[in-house]
């Protein structure tokens, strides 16, 4: 008998397969003429700093990125600050936001479309030229912070998909 976890990511594969369709995806981060080296699934946490904002007010601030990448049901690497994506194979790549749309929920962060703009050690991620973040779940935090410099972390989870030119 199935267990749960593995009807999950069952139906993750499903669910990320049928978005790589380009009319399936959002303008904004449509890659167009790109194709696919390698979709994975992320499970972390989105971390938030209690700063001032421009109008003097407490508001939490996005910092940071922390997530497990997986692949089949395995661990394969990580997601960090910067934006940036490792592999076990050591190969990297980091990123820069040039599109964004609307996740499907409040409560959901924004899919992603991201430009790489650096890359390290060989391996997989090696011909990357982009990642998509799409699927996401939950990484919002809402509601009020009263201490500068608290932390605090939104449990979320998305699909990553590396794409390459041509």
């Amino acid at each position: 008998m199935p267990t749960l976890k593995s009807v999950v990511l069952a139906i993750l594969a499903l669910t990320s397969a049928s978005a790589f369709a380009a009319d399936a995806l959002p303008d904004a981060i449509a890659a167009p003429g790109e194709s696919v080296v390698l979709s994975v699934h992320a499970e972390g946490a989105q971390v938030y700093e209690c700063k001032a904002g421009t109008d003097g007010k407490l508001a939490w601030a996005f910092r940071e990125p922390i997530a497990t990448l997986f692949a089949d049901g395995k661990t394969i690497g990580r997601h960090y600050a910067g934006p940036n994506w490792e592999l076990a194979d050591s190969s990297a790549v980091g990123g820069k936001a040039t599109g964004n749309a609307p996740g499907a929920t409040a409560a959901d962060i924004p899919w992603l479309k991201l430009d790489v703009t650096a890359r390290r050690g060989s391996g997989v991620l090696t011909p990357v030229t982009t990642v998509q973040r799409i699927n996401t779940h939950g990484g919002k935090l809402d509601g009020a912070c009263d201490k500068a410099g608290e932390f605090r972390s939104a449990p979320y989870s998305a699909e990553y998909v590396f794409l390459k030119k041509g």
